[in-house]
């Protein structure tokens, strides 16, 4: 079988204002080590708590696994009465032969260049023929340390004895990595020696490297707010998607102009053709009777002067001409938006699917079939976060986690919840008696909220 990755947990600490918080999946908090069912999470709690903050933290770690460069604005994601941040995150790799269970952790620092990667570890235990090993760390390299290119030593010698060249291209790549200030452990330089086939006792860490490198390349999707805000500007139509075409495919965001046609070649207009036929197969059930089609208005040289083709998106529906597609609302935009991404993570159980406001433009009632269906009968997981409580009544107490106003412990599940329980309604009752483990709403009073209205009112009036 081919290996399936699932996001096990994700710690934070000092990235924006979550000092520390930890988001447990549903199979983690239930202590199932599978991957046979859907696994969804809904963060909720007031504003500025902490929700997109997992976001974020997800969509970096995305990039320093497939070795890319650290953005300068990541800098600005650091806790600004702090130096240094930290991310752990776990992961389960299922194979034929075992399970992997995975720690990943980076420790950032602030550097006169931004944020510099100071550290990378990486644990493993083996669940193999019933059998777990303890989790020990088999890679751990350290920018300050000018003596090691990386610890373990027994680990570096595995390497070695395959090729005495390896020690000095592992130093090379180490300082690559460090010129370009992209991970050390997934920089392209380095991954390529680690992942290798090995025979020796590497080979079970050369996978891991494999395996998570590949998570993060092909099977993880991160869509952001930024996602949204160019579709409420009527700007963009970002669709994420996925297409296999090989052994890794193609994945990312295909953005169509919503204010203008816009000139593909021919390549990119038959990706374009996949992607819209993969969304119409789920579109009209969702829309009823709503599918979108590419308007072709004739051939045109591309900028690069090769044969292009000038297209639109339009939407059509039973018995009406077709529209423009930035004619629709941005809710059904958005639908269509993320909609293969959804599709991917319904039928592949090794997708993560991470949306920043998953609810925003979409109608209350849709998002909780929508939840309830992916939660019933998907295979991949589906992280979200959400102020539309429709998913309380729909989820149980293990696909939700909270938001805290303790900058120190972020995130909780409710306690003391009964499945007969309405998590909604506790989790309104917990906002206004409390009762939990931590404080989840900073209470606002609504007389001074008035009163300050009213002297803003005054202040503008006499001015």
């Amino acid at each position: 079988m081919e290996s399936v990755i699932r996001l096990s947990s994700l710690k934070i600490s000092n990235i924006k204002n979550v000092r520390n918080g930890q988001i447990i999946m549903p199979n983690t908090c239930r202590k199932q080590l599978t991957y046979q069912t859907a696994e969804v999470l809904g963060l909720y709690g007031q504003n500025g708590s902490g929700k997109t903050a997992v976001i974020d933290t997800l969509y970096y770690l995305q990039k320093i696994m497939i070795g890319r460069s650290l953005e300068e604005e990541i800098a600005d994601y650091l806790d600004a009465g702090s130096n240094q941040a930290e991310i752990i995150a776990d992961f389960h790799i299922f194979t034929e032969a075992a399970i992997y269970e995975v720690s990943y952790k980076i420790i950032l620092q602030r550097s006169v260049n931004g944020v510099d990667i100071i550290r990378e570890t990486l644990s493993c235990a083996i669940n193999k023929d019933n059998v777990r090993s303890n989790k020990t760390v088999f890679m751990d390299y350290q920018r300050s340390d000018r003596e090691s290119v990386f610890t373990p030593k027994k680990r570096l010698d595995e390497l070695i004895e395959v090729d005495m060249e390896n020690k000095t291209d592992l130093i090379v790549a180490r300082k690559m990595a460090e010129k370009s200030n992209c991970s050390y452990i997934f920089g392209e330089n380095s991954r390529e020696i680690f992942c290798r086939n090995y025979e020796n006792h590497f080979k079970d860490y050369s996978e891991v490297i494999k395996a998570l490198f590949k998570f993060a390349l092909k099977d993880l999707f991160v869509i952001r707010n930024t996602h949204s805000g160019v579709i409420s500007a009527n700007f963009l139509l970002p669709m994420a998607f996925k297409i296999e075409r090989n052994e890794i495919g193609m994945k990312g965001d295909f953005a169509v102009p919503l204010t203008e046609p816009v000139v593909l070649n021919e390549e990119r207009k038959k990706i374009l053709e996949t992607i819209i036929e993969q969304i119409n197969m789920v579109l009209f059930t969702i829309i009823p009777g709503m599918k979108i089609d590419i308007h072709d208005d004739g051939m045109q040289l591309t900028d690069s002067g090769e044969n292009g083709y000038k297209i639109e998106l339009v939407s059509i529906r039973e018995s009406m001409p077709p529209i423009p597609i930035r004619m629709e609302s941005e809710g059904i935009i958005k639908i269509i938006s993320i909609l293969n991404a959804l599709i991917q993570a319904f039928g592949n159980p090794s997708i993560c699917l991470v949306i920043d406001e998953f609810d925003a433009g979409i109608f209350e009632y849709m998002l909780g079939e929508l939840l309830d269906i992916f939660n019933k009968s998907a295979k991949g997981q589906l992280i979200f976060t959400s102020h539309n409580l429709r998913a309380l009544e729909m989820l149980d107490k293990d696909s939700i986690m909270f938001s805290t106003v303790n900058p120190d412990r972020r995130y909780i599940r409710m306690k003391n919840i009964k499945p007969s329980n309405n998590l909604r309604d506790t989790y309104l009752r917990g906002i206004t008696l409390g009762g939990q483990d931590e404080v989840i709403y900073e209470e606002t009073d609504s007389l001074r909220i008035a009163r300050a209205f009213r002297k803003a009112g005054r202040m503008i009036r006499h001015e």
